[in-house]
């Protein structure tokens, strides 16, 4: 890389520093979660920013007067939000007499997909890009007195560059279902052993019986009352369990409106009435399933609208992969092989 042609680093406090398409343009193609829309939406709803633990500090490079790389550097303030777990490390830092908080955080926020974490336009590779920014951000982390910095969820090209400036490789699993190119859903059960196959046959007849209406919507077949159902169930979902939700319903209302086209749900009904569902995300043949919630408990739902109706749905969009989230080892039984994860620190 032609160091001439280089502008130099800058640490941005609002994506909004950069417009939409130049951000786009060295966006992962697989993934949703670094794009402008999705992180903007994070921004104005106050999910992330200086009055929360997740303080974004994009770090970015500039070549040729032009936005031509980014790391997406979080400020933490906590470890709540980022599904590789690092508790142990903090109270061993607090045995030592240390602070582990602040510290660097490369990751989307609230978010275990994986991906790129270092984005860079086709003039650059992704060693020449590390060459300037990892020396850059270190020195950005020093300077801000942090313990340390992590990227969470990269890919392995990533990881295996990061270990060439000391970062040392931490490897987890997750659970993704992986399309050989399946015809149908029947196709998918023929892969299982008999008595998984049966299994699965099994709850879908019994949440058959319920009566409900299960519905994939997308892009435009989505309504604004679809969108307040799947809040109802996020909101009261995490309020029983955590006691806060990570998300607002600001947050949700701007998905709407600005990133409609990558959302996808399953919604069940009853009597009209969307009562349980889902929240995922799509971006090309990658679909990611992101929140589950119902307003009734019904045994085996949560299976057909997590599950079962989205790989009907990805067998049909020719979906390559599914990852459905964080952990999970019912999903091993229901054809989602363990695949490794990544993360460096």
């Amino acid at each position: 890389m032609n160091s001439d042609s280089l502008n130099g680093v800058e640490f941005l406090d609002s994506i909004s520093s950069i417009s939409k398409e130049e951000w786009n343009r060295i966006s992962d193609p697989k993934s949703p979660f670094l794009e402008y829309d999705f992180l903007r939406s994070l921004e104005v709803s106050g999910c992330i920013g200086p009055s929360t633990s997740w303080i974004q500090k994009y770090c970015v490079l500039w070549k040729e007067n032009r936005f031509s790389a980014m790391i997406p550097l979080f400020l933490k303030f906590d470890s709540y939000g980022e599904y590789i777990f690092d508790f142990q490390w903090a109270h061993f830092f607090t045995q030592a007499g240390l602070s582990y908080y602040p510290k660097g955080l490369v990751a989307i926020p609230f978010t275990p997909a994986n991906g790129k974490r270092i984005l860079h336009d086709e003039s650059l590779t992704l060693k020449e890009v590390c060459s300037y920014l990892i020396p850059e951000l270190i020195r950005y982390c020093e300077k801000q007195k942090l313990s340390g910095v992590h990227f969470l969820f990269l890919n392995k090209e990533e990881s295996e560059t990061l270990s060439e400036y000391g970062f040392v490789t931490r490897l987890s699993h997750q659970y993704h279902w992986i399309n050989p190119g399946y015809s149908n859903f029947e196709d998918y059960l023929q892969a299982m052993k008999s008595k998984k196959r049966m299994q699965i046959k099994r709850e879908r007849e019994i949440v058959k019986s319920y009566g409900f209406e299960i519905k994939v919507l997308e892009g435009n077949e989505i309504s604004k009352s679809d969108m307040n159902s799947i809040w109802s169930f996020y909101s009261d979902t995490h309020s029983r369990k955590w006691g806060s939700a990570y998300l607002n319903r600001k947050f949700f209302d701007s998905s709407f409106e600005t990133f409609l086209d990558r959302i996808v749900l399953v919604l069940a009904y009853r009597e009209g009435k969307a009562i349980a569902g889902t929240f995922n995300l799509r971006k090309g043949e990658f679909l990611y399933g992101r929140y589950w919630g119902c307003l009734e408990y019904y045994p085996h739902l949560h299976f057909e609208c997590c599950f079962y109706q989205l790989i009907e749905y990805a067998i049909r969009e020719k979906i390559k992969v599914f990852e459905a989230g964080a952990q999970g080892e019912h999903k091993f039984v229901r054809g989602f092989p363990a695949m490794p994860t990544y993360s460096s620190h």
